[in-house]
């Protein structure tokens, strides 16, 4: 009996340093990049910059894998329950800070199962307003919204997507009732506000611009917490009337829990070397994002933040994943 812990122990040294050896060579096969979103978009895109950039620098190819599915439950259960050695990573963005909130049981702790990296991209989001809409700033809005309660219209790219909450965020903060609209995509959500069919609209300002010039439609914030140099002269939803607001798109890198401490840091140092490139910021801001890079504590703390972030959001709004 007195044995077993012994046995125990030296069976527990010895996986520890298999594992240490094992990384001590890493890379040593191919890296599969985990994404909880169909191909094509932002998170995609940046997936795919990343993968691409990392293969080059790790001398391994880095394969992107789509899994699309319930708002990105099922490729958090998939990198969770996958082997902690550095070969799956998974691209994270709002998705997964929201999931906690919005379905009451996951197959995996968002916290605990998973060794946070750092973000790699970041990019404001746009308050946008139907061109008919007596509306052109933020307080115009607040204004119209607090005399007619229940009245003016929002669309989203679906229940629980980013545009979503950036709305329900909106009127938590601004003690407003803006309508809820889900569509299937922001590009549907955005049409939806040139037709008049929603009122507003909190979406992606780079694929909104050709229509904010042509008059389609009016863009009256960003909804980032300090001005976005692509749009300096375009205030902050905070600046405007209501402070704390601050809805930044963002993608990171993630990996399993209990990956070697020499596999993450060898990742970190890589992902910052890429996201410092000047070719990098160049590719990223063409679609309105720019290169992000922190220490690995502090990427868990923001993760930890927007979980109880968006905790509060969702049950205040009453949303409900089903």
């Amino acid at each position: 009996m007195q044995k077993t812990p012994a046995l125990a122990c030296c069976f527990i040294a010895t996986l520890a340093l298999i594992a240490h050896a094992a990384a001590q060579g890493y890379p040593a096969k191919p890296i599969r990049l985990i994404v909880p979103l169909a191909p094509g978009g932002g998170n995609d895109g940046a997936a795919r910059l990343v993968g691409h950039r990392l293969s080059e620098a790790l001398g391994q190819q880095v394969i992107v894998e789509n899994r699309p599915g319930a708002g990105s439950v099922l490729a958090s259960e998939v990198v969770a329950k996958s082997p902690p050695d550095g070969y799956t990573l998974y691209l994270v963005s709002t998705a997964f800070t929201v999931a906690p909130a919005l379905y009451k049981t996951l197959p995996f702790d968002p916290l605990t199962d998973f060794a946070p990296l750092t973000r790699v991209t970041i990019a404001p989001g746009a308050l946008i307003v139907h061109r008919s809409l007596p509306v052109h700033s933020v307080r115009d809005l607040v204004t119209l919204a607090k005399a007619k309660p229940g009245e003016i219209t929002f669309g989203s790219a679906g229940v629980g997507a980013g545009s979503h909450l950036g709305g329900e965020l909106f009127n938590m903060l601004a003690n407003v009732k803006l309508v809820h609209v889900p569509y299937k995509g922001s590009a549907i959500s955005t049409a939806a506000v040139m037709s008049g069919e929603v009122a507003v609209a909190f979406t992606n300002p780079v694929a909104s611009m050709p229509h904010i010039k042509s008059g389609r439609l009016r863009m009256i914030a960003v909804t980032t917490g300090q001005r976005w140099p692509l749009f300096p002269d375009l205030p902050t939803i905070a600046e405007s009337g209501v402070p704390g607001y601050e809805l930044l798109l963002w993608n990171g890198v993630s990996a399993p829990a209990a990956t070697p401490m020499t596999v993450l840091t060898t990742l970190h140092r890589e992902l910052t070397l890429i996201m410092s490139a000047a070719s990098t910021a160049e590719v990223l801001a063409a679609e309105g994002s720019r290169p992000y890079i922190e220490p690995r504590h502090v990427f868990a703390a923001f993760l930890e933040h927007e979980i109880i972030k968006w905790k509060q959001v969702v049950q205040r709004a009453r949303i409900n994943a089903n």
